[in-house]
């Protein structure tokens, strides 16, 4: 198969900060292993009133630090286009189709179009219309969307939005884009569990005690406080990254590693997580946010937050999927903002053994085996064994048997976002989250969000810098666990 691929991107918000951050810098690593070469061409939309010369050294300057030279950057950014446009006026449109049609005959682009929307969703479905409505979807060559979330705030939204952009779009067009599922460590969670027969054998209730995910940052609000504070961490970590990597770890065993078959596995998941009634909710689910720290503001002083915001920061939770493999094995999940540490991690945590093979009079009892996937900045994995000490005797001790890629090897890996965009260009959606997975998730934290919405918080609850709120840890200690991971 020709690894060359012939491809026009117009990306709504070609402006803004994850274009500058991510999507230039990945469509140019593409360009350098031979992906995109002759036959690409980007135009860029936004509302400023930028010339094409502006719009190409933006392009250059964010791609310096990767950059083979300043002739190689300057070649790339030759194909890129910008266009001044309000995504409500319809003749902006026209003149859209007019600069598509112009670089579509010249670098050869056999009318494959990829509609990349990195704005607010609220404009979702006018773009979707007015793109059908123009004519900018061609009839020989292939027409892809990529969304940004949020993809809505809460189920119905997100239904509304889905009917808007399913009029200009079929299911199979649409790239809802999550970009933890691009992560080197999330995709290997199915080649863990499916390629080795002893995992795959143990991965069940019967040895499995407790299963914990950690998605944890040390940064504050930055520039987000605005959208942060309509969202909070509940819809902006847990509905889609957090329970997107616990689909995976859940999910039965695909009969292949398709698409179709991926999304099926983890639809079902998704619609066997217990619904908790308000009094579990309250029991299982613990929220926070963090207050000021020595030289570091509390949230409610971060910039375009409210004083007295409710906004969560913090979600720790105890998620219970009822299927026969995982009945009575809690998932807990915690994410946050200004923690200890940034950390993306899986904690399995296997059943004791009781074994008497050990010295009776050992007062350390046998450490429980630990398998710990590490997502991020960290990656690689290791298993907590039991072994003895060296020396006489049968005293235990336990040994970690570890794999974690190089520095090299990670700067080396593709970055989540080029992997996924190079997916796209390949028709494969395997790793981006489709309607049926989107619209289980969301019905799972609505019922979460409508009980916090109805009860006050006492904030801030926890100090910026540390691991959240004492109720965290607690969740876990009342089923007689602890957090693996507690720096």
């Amino acid at each position: 198969m020709e690894k060359e691929k012939k491809a026009l991107f117009i990306i709504f918000g070609g402006t803004g900060d994850l274009a500058r951050r991510k999507l230039y810098p990945s469509l140019y690593r593409l360009y350098k292993k031979g992906y995109l070469k002759d036959h690409f061409a980007v135009i860029g939309t936004a509302r400023r009133p930028w010339s094409d010369e502006h719009y190409q050294s933006i392009v250059m300057e964010t791609i310096e630090s990767i950059q083979v030279s300043k002739e190689d950057a300057a070649e790339f950014a030759s194909h890129f286009r910008y266009q001044s446009h309000n995504v409500n006026d319809t003749e902006h449109y026209d003149t859209l189709l007019t600069l598509a049609e112009e670089l579509d005959e010249e670098y050869d682009l056999e009318q494959n179009r990829i509609f990349y929307l990195s704005m607010s969703p609220q404009f979702f479905g006018t773009i979707s219309q007015h793109l059908k409505s123009q004519g900018l979807l061609t009839s020989s060559g292939f027409n892809r969307v990529v969304i940004e979330k949020p993809f809505g705030h809460d189920y119905e939204s997100a239904l509304e939005l889905n009917d808007e952009i399913t009029e200009a779009f079929d299911e199979d067009q649409l790239y809802r884009i999550d970009h933890y599922l691009g992560k080197e460590m999330v995709l290997n969670i199915p080649a863990l569990r499916f390629g080795n027969h002893f995992l795959e054998s143990v991965w069940n209730n019967n040895f499995i005690s407790n299963v914990q995910i950690t998605l944890s940052e040390d940064m504050g609000m930055g520039e987000r406080g605005g959208y942060y504070d309509d969202s909070g961490a509940l819809r902006d970590m847990v509905q889609n990254h957090v329970l997107q990597i616990l689909a995976l770890l859940a999910m039965e065993q695909p009969s292949s590693y398709s698409d179709e078959d991926i999304r099926s596995a983890k639809t079902t998941v998704l619609k066997a997580l217990r619904t908790y009634d308000k009094e579990n909710v309250l029991k299982n689910f613990v929220r926070g946010q963090y207050g000021p720290a020595e030289s570091v503001p509390g949230y409610r002083e971060e910039d375009k937050v409210a004083p007295d915001s409710q906004t969560e920061t913090f979600v720790a939770g105890k998620v219970l999927v009822d299927t026969p493999r995982w009945e009575g094995v809690p998932f807990y999940v915690r994410t946050g903002k200004r923690m200890k540490e940034k950390v993306g991690r899986i904690d399995i945590e296997f059943k004791s053994n009781d074994s008497h093979f050990f010295q009776a009079d050992v007062q350390n009892p046998l450490a429980a085996n630990y398998l710990t996937i590490n997502l991020a900045p960290e990656e690689g994995f290791s298993f907590q064994l039991n072994t003895k000490k060296a020396g006489p005797g049968m005293e235990p001790s336990q040994v970690a048997l570890s794999h974690h890629y190089s520095k090299e090897e990670v700067d080396n890996n593709p970055e989540a976002y080029e992997k996924l965009i190079l997916d796209c260009l390949n028709g494969d959606s395997t790793n981006f989250i489709h309607w049926d997975e989107l619209a289980e998730s969301w019905k799972y934290i609505d019922t979460i969000r409508k009980v916090w919405d109805e009860e006050e918080a006492e904030f801030p609850n926890y100090t910026a810098g540390s691991m959240g709120p004492h109720a965290s840890d607690e969740l876990l200690e009342k089923d007689g666990f602890r957090w693996i991971w507690n720096p």
